[in-house]
């Protein structure tokens, strides 16, 4: 596998950033049906391949509309520290319990009790009913939920704006038939 050079990019950035937990944040632009924007902050799970990343959501939320209306998104993800943010553009596979059994259970596994806990939540966006339904921690034991997703973001367009330096540098990669050309764009 290759990995492109806008990944080398990306990832030195993560390095930059260390540990700290915004430096896995997202955020994803999706249509809603009426042609309004619509953007939220996700949690970024890791690669599958060299241009795929992983998200995971609660299928519950308005979002799982706006991707069925229109798979293509937008995620912006910036690395304050290293200065620079990527902006990646793609279409999203949306892969359940019932779809994909095993990307799931892996998927459930890897998340921490208290991670596992948001999905045992009532509904995102439905009226507040109080903290007596939420629970801080779910054990390995507890089922994976039905409305659990894996979002798997295929990324075809790729903008670096790098903001170090007297003249910040805008770079663009497209990717056709697996390879991937760059471009340096006015910032």
């Amino acid at each position: 596998m290759t990995i492109p050079i806008w990944r080398q990019r990306l990832r030195a950035a993560q390095k930059r950033e260390g540990a700290a937990a915004q430096a896995r944040w997202v955020q994803l632009a999706t249509v809603s049906k009426n042609g309004s924007p619509r953007v939220r902050t996700l949690v970024f799970r890791g690669w599958v391949d060299e241009a795929q990343l992983e998200l995971f959501s609660d299928a519950r939320s308005h979002k799982f509309s706006e991707l069925n209306h229109q798979p293509e998104a937008e995620i912006c993800w910036l690395f304050a520290k290293a200065k620079q943010q990527f902006r990646l553009r793609g279409v999203i596979e949306i892969l359940g319990p019932r779809s994909d059994s095993k990307a799931c259970l892996q998927a459930w596994n890897n998340l921490t009790p208290r991670g596992r806990a948001v999905w045992t939540w009532p509904q995102p966006g439905s009226p507040f009913i109080g903290t007596d339904s939420m629970a801080i921690n779910v054990d390995d034991n507890h089922p994976i939920p039905d409305h659990f997703r894996i979002l798997r973001f295929a990324i075809g367009r790729v903008e670096l704006l790098d903001l170090k330096g007297d003249f910040h540098q805008r770079l663009l990669w497209t990717q056709s038939n697996q390879i991937w050309t760059e471009e340096r764009l006015n910032p």
